[in-house]
């Protein structure tokens, strides 16, 4: 089985580098499964229905979230009904799943998403502690966990722990993609950050000038989104036949 996953869809150019580059993935790579992350993707904040329809059409079969998971509050109106998952270390008050089952080829796939506590500044359970708890009670032929996480040594961390019970970990939220993918001791096969997709010269997405201000003066600002340049499109390749991962970067 070959799974595509995508890093960090960021606002109206990754949606473009996504709808551009995924037919080009899909011939060239053939892959039985496509997974993105999309907590960035409606102009760097969530995302509405409008384009978590247009996903699905496009073939994506899951999609995970992370810190920015709500910001758009349309979410709450039908994340019930979707195939998207919040990071599975919320509170279990909170509405949708965090991890989801799916059927390939007469087996179980499963797709957890966990957010870090390093860095990340919002009152989480501990992902460790909860990914146990949800591997525990699974009865899957293949689990995948992105973990949207800042901190490199937190990821690292986590897979080691699961470590030969699950099929991959996969970072993302920080937009840079790492030149890490590896197969661990046990068998689990991993990447730090997959990196992002959309604008080539935004500052991790969003609109440079705004940002470049924001460090010279030292004053917050709102983060826009970066709405033109050339673009980047990051993923991976996950082969569960052959072991192996492979990073798929994309600069224009």
């Amino acid at each position: 089985m070959r799974v595509l996953f995508i890093g960090d869809i960021f606002g109206t150019l990754g949606q473009e580098a996504l709808y551009k580059y995924l037919p080009k993935m899909k011939s060239e790579y053939k892959p039985h499964l496509i997974f993105v992350n999309g907590e960035n993707i409606d102009k760097g904040f969530g995302i509405n229905e409008k384009i978590y329809k247009e996903l699905m059409k496009q073939g994506v079969n899951l999609i995970t979230m992370g810190n920015h998971t709500f910001r758009n509050k349309q979410l709450f109106d039908f994340i019930e009904d979707s195939n998207i998952i919040r990071p599975a270390n919320y509170d279990e008050s909170v509405p949708g799943v965090g991890f989801k089952t799916i059927q390939f080829n007469g087996e179980k796939v499963t797709v957890i998403n966990l957010m870090g506590r390093v860095f990340m500044g919002d009152p989480l359970d501990n992902p460790f502690k909860i990914a146990n708890e949800i591997i525990n009670n699974l009865e899957s032929d293949y689990i995948f966990i992105d973990f949207h996480a800042e901190a490199t040594s937190e990821k690292i961390a986590l897979t080691h722990y699961l470590d030969g019970r699950v099929t991959a970990v996969v970072g993302t939220h920080t937009h840079v993609p790492t030149a890490d993918a590896m197969v661990f001791p046990k068998g689990t096969m991993y990447i730090t950050d997959i990196g992002m997709t959309g604008a080539k010269y935004g500052i991790l997405g969003a609109n440079k000038d705004i940002q470049v201000k924001k460090f010279i003066t030292g004053l917050t600002s709102r983060v826009i989104e970066e709405k033109i340049g050339p673009l980047q499109f990051n993923a991976v390749l996950i082969d569960t036949m052959t072991k192996k991962i492979k990073g798929i970067n994309i600069y224009e």
